[in-house]
């Protein structure tokens, strides 16, 4: 076993609280980013490649991360997208047949500054009593006042755009180009298994930018609309909103999953926050308001929509209810087939138990079609 050089690193709150840490390998570094927590114990890997953690520097509270190593196919998206690494204990080495590389292999591949033996009990409590704020880590241990500079002028993630930074460039397809159904999908940072669950429901997916007008998104002659994940606030996606207010218009069965469920919240003229510090775990409970049932989810948000306002909304029905804390979890309208969830019922990672959404839009698209 090689011994690893590891040199001094710190993270630095917006308010100027410092915990101690250790860079993983020999990288030296700075990045700056939005400090928030995961609480699930499995899925690092799938979590760093997620396009809704972009800007983020994640925390894990699970102690031991990158154990089982790092496999090509378990990403969400091209690269990884959070900005930096928090954690207590680091493995370098990983016991796993299925593994293709180390966990740290896959980080410096990615240019991706992590920090290890930070007490990571003590800052999750710290962020849950403080809420969610921009910071700093970094090997430039001797210099603080410099980085406390460099940090104030990082903007809040309140009112910021993301994305444009993740979405992509050009249209594109996905699935077999034979399948029944045809699906236009606004992409606003969009995961891979989203796309696997609705090409494995028979459908031909057309991916479009987040900028993408309707009349380009209908000109496909879909069965259905589908409206992705993604980071940041969704107040400043001026065009997903007024795309989705003529999906919504159109009459064809349309799904949104979590920065979507917030666009369309929005089109419906209901206003989105920022939570103090989010949900982001894969075992958050919901309640399924028309069921009865519970469920357990996989969440990555740090924004909700206005409970007040959607109960208020002739249009909506609140369909489903976060359990820790009352907030609107999911939506539909009353006399369309539109509807929305704040979590992920794709999951990777995470519980399956909501993957039954997928099959309720495509049984809104087989009856709009037949």
């Amino acid at each position: 076993m090689k011994y690893q050089t590891r040199k001094k690193a710190i993270l630095l709150l917006a308010d100027g609280t410092i915990f101690h840490g250790k860079a993983v390998g020999d990288k030296e570094g700075t990045a700056f980013g939005e400090a928030c927590f995961n609480t699930g114990m499995t899925g690092y890997q799938e979590i760093f490649t997620d396009p809704s953690y972009y800007g983020q520097i994640m925390v894990t509270t699970n102690a031991h991360i990158g154990n089982y190593g790092a496999n090509n196919e378990e990403v969400e998206s091209d690269s990884v997208k959070i900005s930096g690494l928090v954690c207590k204990n680091f493995s370098y080495n990983y016991s796993r047949p299925d593994a293709d590389l180390s966990l740290q292999e896959f980080l410096d591949k990615n240019n991706l500054l992590a920090i290890s033996d930070v007490d990571t009990r003590a800052l999750v409590g710290y962020i849950r009593d403080n809420g969610a704020m921009n910071a700093v880590i970094s090997t430039d241990v001797d210099n603080i006042e410099e980085l406390k500079k460099k940090l104030a002028e990082v903007p809040s993630m309140e009112g910021l755009e993301l994305s444009s930074k993740v979405s992509t460039k050009e249209a594109y397809y996905y699935g077999d180009k034979d399948a029944k159904y045809k699906v236009s999908a606004l992409d606003i940072g969009i995961k891979k298994n989203i796309l696997r669950n609705l090409a494995k429901r028979d459908a031909y997916i057309k991916v479009f930018p987040y900028n993408a007008t309707f009349e380009e998104m209908s000109s496909w002659n879909p069965d259905g609309y589908f409206i992705s994940n993604g980071p940041g606030d969704p107040e400043p996606l001026h065009e997903a909103i007024a795309s989705a207010k003529e999906m919504i218009k159109s009459d064809k069965p349309l799904f949104g999953i979590c920065l979507g469920h917030q666009v369309l919240a929005l089109a419906n003229g209901v206003s989105t926050y920022k939570m103090h510090n989010g949900h982001r775990g894969i075992n958050h409970p919901v309640m399924n308001l028309v069921t009865g049932k519970g469920e357990i989810t996989s969440q990555n948000h740090g924004f909700a929509i206005n409970r007040e306002e959607a109960e208020a909304n002739a249009d909506l029905e609140i369909t489903h209810l976060h359990l820790n804390d009352n907030t609107v979890a999911g939506i539909k309208m009353k006399d369309k087939n539109v509807f929305s969830v704040q979590y992920h019922p794709e999951a990777s990672p995470g519980p399956h138990d909501a993957d039954y959404l997928f099959d309720q839009f495509f049984e809104m698209i087989q009856s709009t079609v037949n």
